[in-house]
């Protein structure tokens, strides 16, 4: 059956790179599951015909074999009839003997219809087990299914994940992050140059004022005026 090839091409998908190149695997399972239950449909219809056929060829025997039987007693008893001289000996072996052809006749159609009730049981156990086999794989599938679910998305995440790894260079992300690492790198120099450049005018007038020593005098002229305030020397 396709199905079957179909679904086996399923199970030989095991890697990302191989459902790729397929059709879609959930889509293919979910209508190969559909069309084995349509396959089940027809098995259940046709064995349901076939069992038909089987309970018709098994009353039609049974109605040959009362015929047969039938017959095979009437023959019985007409001979019994001639043998009390009830009837004319002559006349019971012609009807007995026609008894016994119409016998004859009906133990053919007993034979035939023996072979069609037994060819179709033969028939419904074989679409019994065609019908227990497609059951089966149903089930199987249908597990398979919530299997090939799980697989397809963890594989879709990764296989997006994996890409956008791939693609980051390429998008220039790390390059912007490397440029900007970079013009920090240089504020900081620059902000370190300009603390430098302020120190250093610092200094220098912290020299000359240190060498004038303007604070320092006029500490001393305070304390001798202060001194000739309280009159000492």
């Amino acid at each position: 059956m396709n199905i079957f090839k179909r679904l086996f091409k399923i199970g030989e998908a095991e890697t990302n790179a191989a459902i790729d190149k397929m059709e879609d695997p959930i889509k293919m399972t979910e209508q190969g599951i559909r069309d084995m239950k349509l396959d089940l449909e027809k098995s259940l219809e046709a064995m349901a015909k076939v069992k038909a056929l089987a309970i018709r060829a098994k009353n039609d025997k049974e109605e040959y074999q009362n015929k047969a039987d039938d017959y095979q007693n009437k023959a019985i008893l007409i001979l019994k009839k001639a043998q009390a001289d009830q009837m004319d000996a002559n006349e019971a072996d012609r009807l007995a003997k026609e008894a016994l052809l119409q016998k004859e006749v009906v133990d053919k159609q007993i034979l035939q219809a023996t072979q069609e009730s037994e060819k179709f049981d033969n028939n419904v156990a074989q679409l019994q087990k065609n019908i227990q086999a497609i059951k089966s794989n149903i089930g199987k599938w249908e597990n398979e299914l919530k299997t090939l679910n799980a697989r397809v998305k963890v594989s879709n995440a990764t296989k997006n994940l994996n890409k956008q790894m791939a693609e980051l260079d390429s998008t220039g992300t790390v390059s912007m992050l490397e440029r900007m690492k970079e013009k920090v790198a240089q504020e900081e120099a620059l902000a370190e140059a300009y603390g430098e450049i302020a120190n250093t005018s610092k200094s220098i007038d912290d020299e000359i004022n240190k060498a004038a020593d303007v604070s320092e005098n006029k500490a001393e002229d305070e304390l001798s005026k202060l001194k000739n305030q309280l009159g000492m020397k």
